[in-house]
């Protein structure tokens, strides 16, 4: 297959609208920068890709002030009761989470990130998280509304894709 000059090479894309494939090359570069970044981070903090979720979504939860159960991550995660298990147990062994009792279900416990774990992240990410946000300072208003919007048809984009 020959491309034009304006008319990127794509393996995967295969669009006569050179434009629609330079923004889908786009978004594949930035997920394989994504995706390489998420392997330094765990291999920076020792840790797997599900540990890292779980601190991610504990994170959030703080901020929402919601309770977070090992039945609530275990569902997050798509992993067995007992994987969670075994995940929260290396999790709490390494100081990184704290199970607490459940003040409204007194047969379950509830997961937080430690303080040690909230610190350890911050250090590790604070310089990334710092970068990025200066690209989307940068931004306009309405650049901000465009990207915004763009990710959000590309994520339920991929949310119809059946398993």
């Amino acid at each position: 297959m020959s491309t034009s000059p304006e008319q990127p090479a794509s393996y995967w894309y295969v669009d006569d609208d050179a434009r629609s494939t330079s923004v889908m090359e786009a978004m594949r570069s930035y997920r394989a920068a994504e995706v390489a970044m998420r392997r330094r981070t765990q291999q920076t903090m020792d840790m797997g890709e599900n540990e890292l979720l779980v601190l991610r979504f504990l994170a959030r939860a703080r901020l929402r002030d919601e309770l977070v159960t090992p039945v609530t991550l275990s569902r997050y995660l798509g992993i067995t009761s007992a994987s969670t298990t075994a995940l929260l147990d290396r999790l709490e062994k390494s100081g990184h989470i704290v199970r607490t009792p459940n003040p409204r279900d007194r047969r379950s416990v509830v997961i937080t990130s430690s303080e040690k774990s909230d610190d350890e992240v911050r250090h590790t990410l604070a310089a990334m998280h710092d970068r990025m946000m200066s690209v989307v300072r940068d931004l306009t208003p309405d650049q901000r509304a465009t990207v915004i919007g763009f990710l959000d048809a590309m994520r339920e984009a991929v949310d119809l894709i059946d398993g």
